[in-house]
């Protein structure tokens, strides 16, 4: 293994891919990134007809691996990407090698 792949840096990005592999994540990511700015967790746990515990726990994961931070207003918490920019290159970019078929293996 290269000199490049720490423990720390594979344990990061195996992270990173972890909490990109659910849908309901993904959905999440989307919902925020196309508003471009914060959510309350409440109003995105509606409009994926979620319980807010469920949806809150997809949040977690996601603020675990460094994609999004959640703080208080008031006595709600919200949600907002870390870096929105980033996330999208890295969204367009995987949508890209999926159309060019790159990974015909992949079963949908």
């Amino acid at each position: 293994m290269s000199n490049l792949f720490t423990e720390e840096l594979l344990e990061r990005v195996s992270m990173l891919f972890e909490a990109l592999g659910n849908k309901t994540r993904l959905k999440i990511l989307l919902m925020v990134a196309d508003t471009k700015r914060p959510l309350h967790i409440k109003a995105v746990a509606k409009s994926l007809k979620m319980d807010y515990a469920a949806t809150y726990r997809h949040v977690k994961v996601l603020e675990g691996a460094g994609i999004v931070e959640i703080y208080e207003v008031g006595r709600s918490r919200v949600l907002s990407l870390k870096d929105q920019d980033r996330f999208m290159e890295l969204l367009l970019k995987t949508i890209e090698v999926i159309r060019l078929d790159k990974f015909s293996q992949i079963k949908q």
